[in-house]
């Protein structure tokens, strides 16, 4: 009803974000928000090498540069005798073309030393990832599902036990008991490296006596892993018991391993995705401390060597390589987020 002398009542049109907002104006936003994470890496990258003290050619010569003309040569090189500014902007177009410098200890370029070095990581975190992945989740689901019982104290117990144990510490234990052997346990693994270094192996021999070494390495990684993945997962399924939706799925007669399969593990798995999606940006970073108990030729492995040196070159590669990835699979993990629960966008 309209009083005379007043303005009709207009429908009140809700604003565009919030709840309302589309998702492509999510994923514009979260892409935004990436590409400044990389610009604030990149400033980083740069800048952390270069506010050490010192001359970087007297640190990385070792005392190999004894006259003036060989440290001018050096500098000159390496682009050291350069503004800090011009350096900075040759540092970025080399960046983006793909040349990250000359490996001092190795006298090659980085990219190819990384791309050597990358698929020993990707083959031992990215294993133990998977494995740790399916049966951290599965623990996780199992424990929340019969809380309180004898499995969800005993495993609950030994995750948390191996979520606070540090992984070389557990590397070093498995070596000791397993390759080195301990009273009647037989050393039956190798105590490092990727492969055996025979030479006229085939590929079928050439991969099983790979697996072989990675098999004390992968676990190690598995079980420092799968701990955080049965907490978070443990957690997000103990959130979902105390819905109604829950309880309107079993009064509509659903067993109880559908509504645990159906209804709430689908709901709790969003958690887990995030963490997952996070932990695959990791891979290609590496575990430096596990590649450096088992020396695995890896890109942690090749981070630690070049600390030693010190190779700037490369610890700038490895810093980069391993920043850009987590950024990447943070970007990819807020995607996915946003696309299978809406409620974030807002």
């Amino acid at each position: 009803m309209v009083v005379a002398g007043e303005a009709p009542a207009t429908e009140v049109t809700p604003r565009s974000g919030g709840r309302g907002k589309s998702y492509p104006r999510y994923v514009g936003g979260k892409v935004l928000g990436s590409l400044g994470s990389l610009a604030f890496m990149l400033v980083v990258n740069f800048f952390l090498f270069r506010v050490l003290p010192g001359d970087p050619a007297r640190t990385l010569g070792r005392g190999r540069f004894t006259t003036p003309e060989q440290l001018a040569e050096f500098n000159k090189t390496h682009g050291l005798d350069q503004p800090l500014l011009q350096q900075f902007f040759t540092f970025l177009r080399n960046t983006f073309t793909g040349d990250l410098g000359i490996s001092i200890k190795y006298n090659v370029p980085v990219s190819e030393l990384m791309l050597d070095r990358m698929w020993p990581t990707l083959l031992l975190v990215g294993t133990s990832t998977i494995l740790s992945t399916v049966i951290g989740i599965w623990m996780g689901i199992h424990q929340a599902w019969k809380r309180d019982s004898f499995l969800d104290r005993s495993t609950t117990g030994a995750a948390l036990t191996l979520y606070s144990m540090p992984e070389w510490w557990l590397g070093l234990v498995l070596i000791a008991v397993f390759s080195v052997g301990i009273g009647p346990i037989p050393g039956i693994f190798p105590t490092g490296g990727l492969d055996s270094g025979a030479v006229g192996e085939g590929a079928l021999e050439h991969g099983l006596d790979v697996a072989w070494h990675l098999v004390l390495p992968v676990f190690t990684l598995t079980l420092a892993y799968l701990a955080e993945y049965s907490l978070i997962m443990r957690a997000s399924v103990l959130d979902e018991l105390g819905e109604d939706y829950l309880t309107t799925a079993r009064a509509k007669g659903l067993r109880d391993i559908q509504v645990r399969n159906n209804h709430a593990v689908r709901n709790a798995m969003l958690p887990a995705t995030t963490v997952i999606a996070l932990n695959l940006g990791f891979v290609v970073s590496g575990a430096i401390t596990i590649e450096t108990v088992f020396s695995i030729p890896g890109l942690g492995l090749l981070s630690t060597e070049a600390l030693q040196t010190p190779d700037y070159w490369v610890l700038q590669g490895t810093f980069l390589f391993a920043s850009g990835a987590v950024i990447f699979a943070n970007l990819a993990a807020n995607l996915l987020y946003g696309l299978l629960d809406p409620r974030v966008r807002s």
